[in-house]
């Protein structure tokens, strides 16, 4: 391994490392291209076959607070509290983009399950490269993208999942980071042939 890719490789390390999910963002919008620079690098996850199993909605500006009224239709159900339910709303309002990672359901269960990994894998890519260029993110599941009318207003198609919401921006506060479980604690290494014929 040469210098340069020692070098590269650190970087990666120390990136992935560093990385924070973000909930407060500034209100600064992020650099016209910005957006699909960051794609154009997360499209490089694996993905079986080069299927490409994903497409991507987009909102900021005034897309943000269509995709912030459209939540809060169910936000609102499901929040019984109508202040907290109205600050939910604002909060999706001011986020500078929010991107939407879709991918078809495939009919075929191995399929599927190579999609959705290939989908996440993305969806880690764009968190990276944006956190290499100072941007912020968080992936969000809310309960509400699995409603047939949410996912209807925002453009996802029947036969689609969304795999990810990703608020992004520039951070306002940035959190310390959570320990991690050492993987050494966690990892089975066979270096044998099990005479039972079963890795216990």
């Amino acid at each position: 391994m040469t210098q340069s890719q020692q070098t590269q490789q650190n970087s990666v390390a120390e990136i992935i490392k560093e990385r924070r999910s973000i909930k407060l963002f500034k209100k600064d919008p992020l650099p016209q291209g910005l957006l699909e620079e960051l794609l154009n690098v997360a499209v490089w996850a694996p993905n079986h076959g080069v299927r490409e199993p994903w497409r991507f909605i987009a909102f900021q500006g005034e897309g943000s607070k269509f995709l912030a009224e459209s939540a809060f239709a169910f936000v609102k159900r499901a929040i019984a509290d109508p202040e907290v339910a109205a600050k939910r709303k604002e909060y999706i309002s001011n986020i500078p983009l929010t991107v939407i990672v879709v991918m078809p359901e495939d009919p075929r269960q191995r399929e599927w399950d190579e999609d959705f990994a290939a989908a996440s894998a993305l969806v880690q890519n764009f968190q990276l490269a944006a956190w290499e260029q100072g941007v912020g993110t968080i992936w969000k599941t809310d309960p509400y993208i699995n409603n047939p009318e949410f996912r209807t207003k925002i453009g996802v198609k029947p036969g689609e999942k969304i795999v990810a919401m990703i608020h992004a921006g520039y951070p306002e506060t940035v959190p310390d980071s959570r320990p991690r479980t050492d993987a050494s604690e966690l990892l089975k290494i066979v270096d044998f042939y099990p005479e039972n014929g079963v890795v216990e």
